[in-house]
């Protein structure tokens, strides 16, 4: 306990950390006052109980940092900018150009990188935005919708979510940690008092039974990230001798730690922003006629079938594990690094074989993780499942992501005060 007190003394007492976490926590207040802003022409009454009945809407209010439930001209959140992500990423792997730029071109390449992501994101968050206000209108949330007001809706929400967009990539840049996590990790947090209170409000003993078995998974949800977001697979490396005049370098042993879990809470993001589209496209073609209903009606019994939608969120957190991971991870690159510093692996060549054999263990650990990062997943909804409670699948979703962004926002502030130690 007295070592935390000292690094929070370290925080503020040292200038740069001190500006960064302040500007973070201005940051986020900003965006919670934005957040309360509310778009004209809402029935308040309507669209709480439409959002308390909706599993989907309870996640996109999620990724809005709480914006969804009071209509407000963040309501988009920084779901369009996540899913313009997804494709720029996807697209690495069918352009060798864009890999080269995310992954060899430094600082400039990336800074490209994610301008295309940002043009990607106004027309996303068009489509995105007129979908769920029409959707919000057909449910009587949004009265006297008439094609001004459609319009003018439209723009504003679409401006808010490229403002939030812009404050997390503030936060990234010139504050501590992901701004995007934080964003989705404020609305979360702010959101624990209404929870509370509804919990107190809605107390029967009769379920206590229910809320021990919550309470058992929610800490072995947390049990498990902090175990996984901490494993590592060290690889040793020696650094060959090298002769210069008198004095003799290198000879020195180390190790290259490789995680378990590279991705980190990435996959679940990705897999959820994907699983919304057909909730999205179903909630959207209700109430058509033919053809479309059909579609409607199936796109809304897929994600009714809690097991078949846990079948495709396991699978897609698996995938996106892998995908993430070998996106940014490049053992091809390590291993030329390790190569030109005179390094090597004992018992492994330099060069190919020393690629080949990373790669095996990367295969083995990131497969390690998937399972477990799908697993951790897919629970709460099983759990929802046998329960019958919706708010369950989503505070386990809400868990995972706050657990892992408290642990990455606790190891890159340990950094930084690692570096002004050095």
């Amino acid at each position: 306990m007295e070592t935390v007190f000292n690094k929070i003394k370290m925080i503020f007492t040292d200038k740069t950390l001190r500006s960064r976490v302040l500007f973070v926590l201005g940051a986020l207040i900003l965006f919670r006052l934005l957040s309360s802003i509310p778009i004209p022409g809402i029935d308040a009454f309507r669209l709480q109980t439409f959002i308390n009945n909706n599993q989907f809407l309870g996640v996109l209010n999620m990724f809005s940092g709480g914006g969804l439930s009071t209509l407000s001209i963040l309501m988009l959140g920084v779901g369009p900018y996540i899913t313009a992500s997804i494709i720029m990423q996807l697209l690495t792997i069918m352009s060798p150009r864009l890999k080269a730029m995310y992954q060899e071109d430094g600082e400039i390449g990336r800074k490209k990188f994610a301008q295309f992501s940002r043009m990607i994101t106004v027309p996303l968050a068009i489509v995105q935005g007129f979908a769920l206000l029409f959707v919000l209108k057909k449910q009587g949330i949004l009265v006297d919708l008439t094609l001004f007001n459609m319009i003018a809706n439209l723009s504003v929400i679409v401006a808010g979510s490229m403002l939030i967009m812009w404050i997390g990539e503030l936060i990234s840049e010139f504050g501590i940690g992901n701004g995007m996590s934080l964003i989705i990790f404020a609305g979360i947090v702010a959101n624990i008092p209404t929870e509370i209170s509804q919990f107190m409000f809605t107390f029967n003993v009769a379920n206590l039974p229910l809320y021990i078995l919550f309470l058992a998974v929610g800490l072995l949800i947390i049990a498990g990230v902090v175990v996984m977001t901490e494993a590592e697979r060290p690889i040793p490396v020696t650094y060959a001798k090298q002769v210069r005049g008198d004095h003799v370098a290198g000879g020195t042993q180390t190790y290259l730690p490789l995680r378990v879990n590279q991705a980190g809470v990435i996959p679940i993001i990705f897999a959820l922003s994907i699983l919304m589209f057909p909730q999205l496209i179903g909630n959207a073609l209700a109430g058509t006629t033919g053809a479309l209903l059909s579609v409607s009606k199936g796109l809304l019994w897929f994600v009714a079938n809690t097991w078949l939608y846990s079948l495709l969120y396991f699978i897609f957190v698996f995938l996106f594990t892998y995908f993430y991971t070998a996106v940014t991870f490049d053992p091809n690159q390590l291993s030329e690094n390790l190569q030109k510093n005179g390094a090597f692996i004992p018992g492994i060549r330099p060069g190919p074989a020393t690629r080949e054999y990373i790669e095996k263990i990367l295969t083995r650990i990131t497969t390690i993780g998937a399972v477990f990062l799908g697993a951790i997943a897919v629970l709460p909804l099983i759990m929802k499942s046998i329960t019958g409670i919706t708010a369950f699948a989503i505070g386990g979703t809400a868990l995972l992501i706050v657990v892992s962004v408290v642990l990455d926002l606790i190891k890159k502030i340990e950094a930084q005060l690692s570096m002004r130690e050095y």
